[in-house]
């Protein structure tokens, strides 16, 4: 199996591959955490490492056979983090932003759980950034858009299959951004920030349109969106799950829409930067899904 490291900052086409994978291989990703393991120290704060150095992705892998058009499906087998992570508040991030200074804790992993202030934890890992190269300029891997990327999605973990649309031949594949736990929203800028170990299956599907990410789970479909505010990425992610589900069910839109307000789910990926006023720009990630009913397969 191959071991595959790296630590590209940006989600571009014009990034080299540092390997190469074929349909159906299995892999693994080595990963650093998001702060680039700058932060060792609970009386360091975030504000103090360099930016131009974090959600540094391992990868990007080239993957034989993909062309534009194409979706890249990524099989989530398991996920082996290190024993040791950082959390801690951001400037100009989370709902309570104005209200908190700038802290970082440190937590250690034992035997599945962490500790904060004496109140056990069972660590959920799972993967924050997973896309591919944009069809134009460069993303840098703390964002999210259609190629995926710091999506933060809580269910992209062990058993998970992530869908992503391939806008430039060979796809180039990166991850990282490992969290060995998050709450939906991750409210206060960061989930408990880790390396670890990502092993991963890959697969194509030829010739499908796809605008935004997918997750498939054991009984949901999830539409992975973005927009610089809540309506936008709302709209986004609904108007996807809808064009999806038309050919499949066959339905006018309008029932559609009923079935969708009856059976769907909204819910929150990441929503540290929730105003589309800030000077660097809204970004909420929110995820929308339907039960996953027997031989309607979206995908």
């Amino acid at each position: 199996m191959k071991i595959i490291e790296g630590k590209q900052c940006i989600l571009s086409k014009e990034n080299k591959p540092v390997a190469t994978m074929a349909v159906g291989e299995i892999a693994q990703f080595n990963t650093i955490d998001c702060f680039g393991e700058q932060i060792n120290s609970e009386d360091q704060v975030v504000t103090s490492i360099d930016f131009n150095f974090v959600n540094p992705t391992a990868g990007p892998v080239y993957i034989e056979g993909a062309q534009p058009g194409d979706v890249l499906v990524v099989d989530i087998l398991d996920i082996e983090v290190n024993d040791k992570g950082v959390a801690c508040t951001l400037p100009n991030m989370g709902p309570l932003r104005d209200k908190c200074s700038l802290r970082t804790k440190i937590f250690n992993i034992k035997d599945g759980y962490t500790d904060f202030n004496g109140i056990p934890i069972k660590i959920d890992p799972m993967v924050g950034v997973i896309g591919v190269a944009p069809k134009d300029e460069g993303i840098p891997c703390g964002f999210a858009h259609r190629h995926g990327g710091n999506i933060d999605s809580k269910l992209i973990k062990k058993g998970a299959r992530v869908y992503l649309p391939v806008f430039v031949e060979g796809a180039l594949l990166q991850m990282e951004d490992l969290h060995a736990v998050m709450g939906d929203g991750e409210l206060c800028g960061t989930g408990l920030e880790i390396g670890g170990k990502i092993i991963f299956k890959v697969d194509l599907i030829k010739n499908f349109e796809l605008n935004w990410p997918i997750t498939e789970t054991t009984d949901r479909w999830y539409v992975n969106s973005r927009g610089e505010d809540y309506d936008k990425s709302l709209i986004q992610g609904v108007g996807e799950m809808a064009r999806l589900m038309k050919p499949v069910y066959n339905w006018e839109i309008e029932d559609i829409s009923i079935y969708i307000s009856l059976q769907g789910a909204v819910e929150v990926n990441q929503g540290t930067r929730p105003d589309a006023n800030e000077t660097a720009g809204g970004m909420v990630n929110l995820r929308i899904s339907i039960p996953k009913i027997p031989n309607k397969n979206l995908i």
